[in-house]
C-alpha cells in the first residue's frame, strides 16, 4: 500500500491527512490556519511532514496558484497567499518524494478517478467559490499546457464592461461567475435597477449587499435577489458554453461552495441549446469536500509509479 501525506493549502486554512493509492483516508483529517508569513508557513509544512514522514511514501500538495510543469513549485501565487510563496522549494521540505499540483487540477483528477466523472475520458471540473478554477481531463489525461498553467478558466474574458477582477485585470470570467461575481452583480443591479428600491435590502447601500444576502433573498422570493441571481446564472452559462464548444467534453462537473445553489439540469439544458458540439452532462461534484487532497495524492502516486 502506498501512503501519501496530502496537504491542501488555501489562503485561510491548511487541511491534511494520509491517503492511499485508492483515494481512501487512512488518518484523521486535520486543519490549521494558514500563516501570513512565508517563514512561518515553511516551518508549518516541515512540522506537518515531520509528524508523518516515517510512515509515508510521498508528500503531495494541492495548492492555490499556478504550478510549474515539473510539479515542484508554485510559479505565481494568488493574492491571499504569503509573499514569497512562489519561491518556496517544496522538494526541500521532505526526504520523501514531493509532488505539487494546482488545487483545481487536483479536484478535477479526483472527480475523474473516483467522483462524478468516473469512467469518462473527457471531462471538465469547474470550481465555483470565492473565485473560479478549472481542471480539464482530455482523453484521460490532465491538461496542463506547455508551462503547467493550462486550465486557468477564471481568467477567460467573457465581457467588455470593464469589471475589475481580483487579479486586477478586467472582465475575467471569475469576476462574473464566482461568489465574488454574484456580489459584483448585486452591486451593479442595485445601482441601475428599480427592483432594489423595493427589495428586502432597500435599507442597505449597494456596496453592503453580500453574496449571502442574495441567497437569503432568493429564499424569500425577493424580486431584486432573483434578478441578480438570474443575471449571474447567465454569465456562468456563457462561460460554460464557450468551454464546452472548445473542449467537447462528456461532462462538466460543478464543484465549490456555489454549487449547492445551482440547478444542474437547468444549466445543462441552457448549455445544450447553444453549443455546436454534442450534448454535455452537467453534474455536481462527487468526490467530496477534500477532492483537492485526494486528486493530488492520486496524481503523486501515478507520477512516482508506486503502485
Amino acid at each position: 500500500m502506498t501512503k501519501v501525506l496530502a496537504i491542501d493549502v488555501g489562503g485561510t486554512k491548511i487541511v491534511y491527512s494520509v491517503i492511499n493509492e485508492n483515494g481512501e483516508f487512512l488518518k484523521e483529517i486535520k486543519r490549521t490556519s494558514t500563516p501570513k508569513n512565508i517563514e512561518e508557513l515553511q516551518n508549518l509544512f516541515k512540522k506537518i511532514i515531520k509528524e508523518y514522514e516515517n510512515e509515508i511514501d510521498i508528500v503531495s500538495f494541492a495548492t492555490a496558484g499556478a504550478v510549474n510543469i515539473s510539479n515542484t513549485s508554485v510559479e505565481s501565487s494568488t493574492p491571499n497567499m504569503p509573499e514569497g510563496y512562489n519561491k518556496l522549494n517544496f522538494s526541500q521540505l521532505s526526504n520523501k518524494q514531493v509532488y505539487v499540483e494546482n488545487d483545481a487540477n487536483a479536484a478535477a483528477w479526483a472527480e475523474y478517478k473516483i467522483g462524478a466523472a468516473k469512467g469518462e475520458q473527457n471531462t471538465i471540473t469547474i470550481t465555483i467559490g470565492t473565485g473560479v478554477g478549472g481542471g480539464f481531463i482530455t482523453d484521460g489525461r490532465l491538461l496542463r499546457g506547455k508551462s503547467g498553467r493550462g486550465g486557468e478558466v477564471g481568467s477567460m474574458k467573457i465581457n467588455s464592461k470593464g469589471r475589475i477582477c481580483t487579479c486586477k485585470r478586467k472582465d475575467c470570467y471569475e469576476s462574473y461567475a464566482s461568489g465574488t461575481g454574484l456580489k459584483n452583480t448585486a452591486y451593479e443591479t442595485a445601482l441601475n435597477d428599480e427592483t432594489f428600491k423595493y427589495s428586502i435590502f432597500k435599507n442597505k447601500t449597494p456596496n453592503e449587499i453580500t453574496t449571502y444576502d442574495i441567497i437569503a433573498g432568493i429564499k424569500e422570493n425577493d424580486e431584486y435577489s432573483l434578478k441578480v441571481f438570474d443575471i449571474w446564472k447567465k454569465d456562468l452559462i456563457i462561460g460554460l458554453i464557450n468551454i464546452a464548444n472548445i473542449f467537447d467534453p462528456e461532462s462538466i462537473i460543478i464543484s465549490g461552495g456555489m454549487g449547492e445553489f445551482i440547478d444542474t439540469e437547468e444549466i445543462q439544458n441552457a448549455i445544450n441549446k447553444e453549443i455546436v458540439v454534442s450534448d454535455v452532462k452537467v453534474k455536481l461534484a462527487g468526490a467530496g469536500n477534500y477532492s483537492g487532497m485526494i486528486g493530488a495524492a492520486l496524481l503523486a502516486c501515478e507520477k512516482f509509479s508506486t503502485y
